[in-house]
């Protein structure tokens, strides 16, 4: 499980263990916060098509889904 700061969030990279539609490289384009500091949600974009996923950041930390960096 990956350790996230969600204040470091945005623009940080991601590659996708099960390619999503012949995607497998994303970058965190928007982040919304609440007063908190919580997350509200989260985009990611694919680096090659540019299409936009909203996503549950907290499924960033499974590593049998996602892996920090480019890989």
């Amino acid at each position: 499980m990956h350790k996230i700061n969600p204040a470091k969030l945005r623009n940080s990279k991601w590659t996708a263990v099960t390619p999503l539609n012949r995607e497998k490289h994303f970058l965190v384009t928007e982040v919304e916060y609440d007063e908190e500091g919580a997350v509200l949600s989260c985009v990611l974009e694919a680096i090659l098509s540019r299409n936009e996923y909203p996503i549950d950041w907290q499924e960033l930390k499974d590593a049998d889904k996602w892996l920090q960096g480019w890989k």
